[in-house]
């Protein structure tokens, strides 16, 4: 009977084919206009050069300038020393060149350091959004690029003269000659390279409409065309880049389809500010030493949750976490051999090469290549499963289809869906195709809004599963089995829009994603999930908390602190780069905050609007006059199921730092909706970080389990 209904459940799955259809005028971007204004706009952080706005400020120069006068003193104080000591020994062949070489050498490094000793001085000046001490740069640097000039003639000259074979001065004198020419061609090549990173393929157009000289009426049609024109090279733009990043990947029309819609997400996120990326690592930095200050602080009791083995909800909590830490590995298992050599780099090899020749059983369905039986092999060893559980096996992969297995679990007793992470470029893809679509679910949810990438991808998973009769297969095997769908970052993501999909047909579902994106669900899917999906998160996850919607946050966060920063950018780097290393106290910065009332703390500073070419979203609710009715830019989407958040019980900054305690607790969906800086956001994220923790915390609940129950038998002896 059982069967009967498990068929039963996977016909009314062909039936309820979620409908899927995009997004559309009901979260439209909202139009905005850059205010261009006249004579009144601030000067922008971006410095103008050659008439073209360039991806570097004028105070960009510290470090590398510093470097460079460095290895000049150097050079110089060592041609100095050369020239001294054969000084009245120049009457070998070649020599007189030799001498005339080396003098204007030394006049001409001395030159150079004195240009790039200003050029350090100039940019040390002032701060981010205050460049008016740095008025005089471009001066500088016009005068320190005309000194390459003679600098490469004179690369040149010395080049001819240590190759001329006629040449019989000292080999000493011809080694230090030669050093001098290799530095300068070094020095010249490193310049271009620097050049070409800094350049800004939009900087003439966003110097035509940003120039404070010019009055426009920006609504002339002239104008409109202007910044259409402008919109449409800036996407054109993002979407070179992006398909130069995806070379070596075969494209077809999705990915082409996915590379516009890709660029002109970037293109609208990055289109309202003109801050150069030191300008984002500062602000950064500053904002990861504004959170901790805050997280230093004492909270209130009712704040804080604890784990206690003594309420319900903690006993429930130790049941997810048993469960989350089992599927945890399959969930690893997806990846394959590049997770098994990761954790295992010095044994892994050696353990897959011993399988790697063997004729596995063809029992199950496998599709995609799988070269030498590596990726299998390794989902092996890690699941700790033998090759008759598993029913299916794809190792395909292209843009919004990702591999995925389905095996039979016995110790949970358990058809299990594992997908698989973000592990090639095509996945990077479907995880930026972040536009939003309708999840239309019949006798469920009216709709739903979901990630357009990931609900893609699931539906492919969803068609393979029920379409290929893949389900029906397992469940013919395992009659009795319940369904578990698990997955990592994108697989989890996945796992839980495909959990969806399948609830209805098979109620009793569930679905573990570690480490889901952030931006997945709508409030009430989320809410609709609760009952059968569980999220694993663990400490600062910065793909937990990553959205449009927090982006869009930490953008203006960024801009805000980076504006009212009152020190230089060399002293907020240099000390952030302490702090990030070594730890320490939050530096306190001056900042133009300081005094102000709670009132004019609600609008922005005339510094902030200096970096902001127009308005973002993120001022549209700062503004009395915005219509409060107007469509938001990006939905709020959120973490599917209930979510279990994993943190460190006592962070250590150092890196070898002893074996880490965590604790565990349910958090709500909204603790999640903004990004937390963190040396950690990052390895937070990683699957064995995530299998670690879990691992962790059911050792520990079992070693309790264990004295409480030898001390309950010390007791009755007594």
């Amino acid at each position: 009977m059982r069967v009967a209904a498990r068929r039963a459940g996977i016909a009314e799955a062909l039936r309820m084919r979620p409908i899927l259809k995009r997004k559309g005028e009901a979260f439209s971007r909202a139009s905005s206009t850059p205010a261009l204004g006249g004579k009144g706009v601030p000067k922008m952080p971006g410095m103008v050069m050659f008439g073209r706005r360039w991806a570097i400020a004028s105070d960009d120069f510290v470090f590398p300038g510093a470097f460079e006068l460095f290895i000049r003193m150097i050079w110089w104080i060592g041609i100095l020393v050369l020239y001294s000591i054969h000084k009245g020994r120049f009457n070998c062949t070649g020599g007189g060149l030799l001498h005339s070489y080396l003098l204007v050498l030394l006049i001409l490094l001395a030159a150079i350091i004195c240009a790039v000793s200003a050029i350090v001085y100039i940019s040390m000046q002032g701060t981010i959004s205050n460049p008016g001490p740095r008025k005089s740069l471009p001066k500088l640097l016009y005068t320190r690029l005309g000194l390459y000039i003679p600098e490469l003639v004179w690369a040149v000259v010395g080049a001819i003269w240590v190759s001329d074979t006629d040449v019989r001065c000292e080999r000493t004198v011809v080694n230090a000659v030669f050093g001098t020419v290799v530095a300068s061609w070094v020095i010249i090549i490193f310049t271009i390279v620097a050049v070409v990173i800094v350049f800004d393929p939009l900087g003439g157009k966003k110097t035509l409409y940003l120039a404070d000289d010019i009055n426009r009426n920006l609504e002339s049609s002239q104008s409109g065309q202007l910044f259409y024109n402008v919109k449409k090279t800036a996407t054109r733009v993002w979407e070179t880049r992006i398909r130069l990043l995806c070379c070596c990947i075969m494209q077809d029309d999705d990915h082409r389809v996915a590379f516009t819609s890709i660029a002109e997400l970037f293109r609208i996120y990055f289109s309202d500010t003109d801050m150069v990326p030191t300008d984002i690592a500062a602000g950064l930095t500053l904002l990861h030493q504004e959170q901790d200050k805050v997280e230093n602080c004492p909270k209130d009791p009712e704040e804080v949750l604890c784990h206690s083995s003594l309420s319900h909800v903690t006993d429930d909590l130790d049941v997810e976490l048993e469960n989350a830490a089992h599927y945890m590995q399959f969930a690893a298992a997806a990846y394959g051999w590049p997770y098994y050599i990761y954790t295992n780099p010095f044994t892994a090899l050696c353990k897959l090469n011993g399988d790697c020749c063997r004729n596995s059983p063809t029992d199950f369905d496998m599709i995609g290549s799988d070269r030498l039986n590596f990726h299998f092999g390794s989902i092996l060893k890690i699941t700790g499963l033998q090759y008759r559980d598993f029913i299916h096996i794809s190792f395909h992969n292209k843009i919004f289809e990702i591999p995925f297995f389905v095996a039979l679990d016995h110790k949970k007793e358990a058809i299990v869906v594992a997908v698989r992470g973000t592990l090639s470029f095509e996945d990077l893809l479907t995880d930026l195709s972040a536009e939003c679509e309708d999840l239309v679910l019949e006798d469920v949810l009216e709709n739903g809004f979901v990630h357009k990438g990931i609900t893609q991808a699931a539906n492919y998973i969803y068609r393979r599963l029920i379409n290929d009769g893949i389900l029906n297969h397992a469940f013919t095997i395992a009659p009795e089995y319940k369904l578990v769908i698990v997955g990592h970052s994108l697989g989890g993501g996945t796992a839980s829009v495909l959990a969806i999909m399948l609830r209805n047909s098979f109620p009793t579902l569930r679905c573990y994603a570690f480490s889901p994106p952030g931006g997945l669900l709508s409030k009430s899917l989320a809410d609709y999930s609760k009952c059968f999906i569980v999220s694993v998160i663990v400490g600062k996850d910065l793909v937990a908390r990553l959205s449009m919607p927090s982006m869009e946050d930490l953008k203006r966060r960024i801009v805000r602190i980076v504006a009212n920063c009152n020190r230089p950018k060399y002293q907020i780097l240099l000390y952030g780069c302490w702090y990030e290393v070594f730890g320490g106290d939050p530096d306190n910065f001056p900042t133009e905050l300081d005094g102000r009332n709670q009132d004019a703390l609600t609008q922005p500073l005339l510094a902030e609007q200096s970096l902001m070419m127009h308005r973002s979203p993120s001022y549209n609710a700062l503004e009395d006059e915005s219509p409060l009715n107007s469509p938001p830019r990006y939905p709020h989407l959120y973490l599917p199921g209930k979510i279990i958040h994993i943190v460190e019980e006592a962070s250590s900054r150092r890196w070898c730092s002893s074996d880490v305690k965590y604790t565990a607790r349910w958090s709500k969906e909204t603790a999640f909706s903004n990004i937390l800086i963190s040396p950690k956001m990052i390895t937070d994220h990683m699957p064995d970080v995530v299998l670690k923790a879990l691992n962790s915390l059911t050792e520990e609940k079992a070693s309790c389990i264990t004295c409480q129950i030898e001390g309950d038998f010390h007791t009755n002896i007594v």
